[in-house]
């Protein structure tokens, strides 16, 4: 009996391909072919009428040219892909439908008044207002000068100015372009909505507007925000390690180029202005944690929440427990994803079938259409789902004889061809010792 696992490789990516086969119990390749198209598959398998046994992904075209060419043999998903595909689609769903920071109820009031302050004053309107609500709790000019780093005579007029003279409180331009991009998907979204009410199919939609049908069922769906998924989101950069510590120097009045050099000595090698806009996104997230009933918020960075999709609470440094509990008490169909993952994680090495169907029901339940589309794959390849529950074999031998290939592909650069490439390769592998 011959077992065997099959996968793709690229020879030039999204451009040309190949196939390359692998005995699972020898761990040599068999040998490789210069395409991945289901004909040549299929005569290619009718070369090797020993196989038995076929480890492979979930590519539709392996599975038809293996039925095909060894229609009693037995197909294997592989569990990584599985897995990999599964944690894809919730992703995908946590960008559909949260944006960049989520907003929780505040677990912990751990700002001082100085930095409360800091965060307090984004513009001059702000900063006349705060003095003079803090006048009136019973702090002294000084004190007030003091918390806000200004100069007494700053404070003094700020105090005496009569309420019409005070400025009105203006939006920054980057807040001005976001509600102006909000109001316009709003239009977008409205106007989608209209003419598929009016009876319009998805097609006389994307005609009339122009837009592509995954937008279409975005904008038709009732849990699609719109705001931008990536509206806010902080990408990684030379000041991402000092951020706190550029918070706590500022609320203690040094300027920002006393912070810069502070930092320097400690390794940031980016400009002053990185400062400058840091602290204006900080004090426009302080504005939105701001609520009538003045009760706290926090932002939690959506990277932190996928995270927990591949690792365990205690591995994800940028969220706490006592966080975690209030997003999945504000969204409890989080919770339940995170679930399912952990459960379908289980379910792959129990060797338990009668697992499998349930846990597909419980999945549809929670109507997300990331995991639909997931679920109708599995249940268009469920005879080799249920097998990869049941075998022990995997495509881990594939991938790292892909990655060998590569190697000596990269090697050979510029000189080879394929039928070069195969005959090295396949030599090398001569003097593969059996494990």
């Amino acid at each position: 009996m011959v077992r065997v696992c099959i996968d793709d490789f690229a020879f030039k990516k999204r451009y040309s391909y190949g196939t390359i086969m692998i005995d699972l119990d020898s761990h040599r390749i068999i040998d490789i072919l210069d395409s991945r198209d289901k004909e040549p598959v299929i005569e290619w398998l009718r070369n090797y009428p020993n196989i038995e046994i076929v480890s492979r992904d979930g590519s539709q075209v392996y599975a038809s040219a293996i039925t095909e060419a060894h229609p009693r043999a037995v197909q294997i998903s592989d569990r990584f892909h599985l897995l990999k595909n599964l944690s894809g689609a919730v992703e995908k769903y946590m960008f559909r439908l949260f944006p960049a920071r989520v907003e929780i109820p505040a677990t912990a009031r751990t700002r001082t008044p100085e930095m409360q302050a800091l965060l307090d004053t984004r513009n001059r309107a702000q900063r006349i207002r705060f003095a003079r609500t803090k006048y009136e709790e019973g702090l002294t000019v000084n004190e007030i000068a003091l918390l806000m780093h200004s100069s007494l005579t700053t404070v003094n007029k700020y105090l005496a100015m009569k309420e019409e003279d005070i400025p009105e409180d203006i939006d920054s331009a980057r807040e001005r372009q976001h509600k102006v991009a909000v109001s316009t998907r709003e239009q977008k979204i409205a106007y989608v909505r209209k003419l598929f009410d009016e009876g319009c199919s998805l097609q006389e939609i994307s005609r009339i507007t122009g837009y592509v049908f995954n937008t279409i069922k975005r904008y038709l769906s009732e849990d699609g925000p719109s705001i931008n998924g990536h509206y806010d989101n902080r990408r990684p950069g030379k000041l991402q390690s000092y951020e706190s510590e550029i918070l706590e120097l500022r609320s203690k009045g040094l300027t920002y180029t006393e912070i810069t050099e502070i930092i320097k000595k400690k390794g940031y090698t980016g400009t002053v202005d990185a400062l400058r806009v840091f602290m204006q996104k900080e004090r426009e997230h302080q504005k939105k944690c701001e609520t009538k009933d003045s009760e706290s918020k926090e932002y939690i960075p959506r990277k932190w929440m996928v995270q927990l999709i591949y690792k365990a609470i205690d591995h994800v440094k940028g969220i706490t427990q006592e966080q975690y509990e209030e997003i999945i008490k504000k969204y409890p169909i989080l919770g339940k994803a995170y679930e399912m993952l952990r459960n379908f994680h289980e379910l792959m090495f129990s060797k338990n079938l009668d697992k499998l169907e349930p846990w597909m029901k419980d999945a549809e339940k929670l109507q997300i259409d990331e995991m639909n589309s997931y679920l109708a794959g599995l249940r268009k390849d469920l005879d080799a789902v249920k097998n990869s529950i049941i075998y022990t074999y995997s495509n881990g031998l594939a991938e790292g004889s892909v990655n060998k290939l590569k190697v000596i592909k990269r090697i050979m650069y510029g000189r080879n061809s394929f039928e070069l490439l195969r005959s090295k390769l396949l030599l090398l592998e001569s003097f593969h010792q059996i494990n």
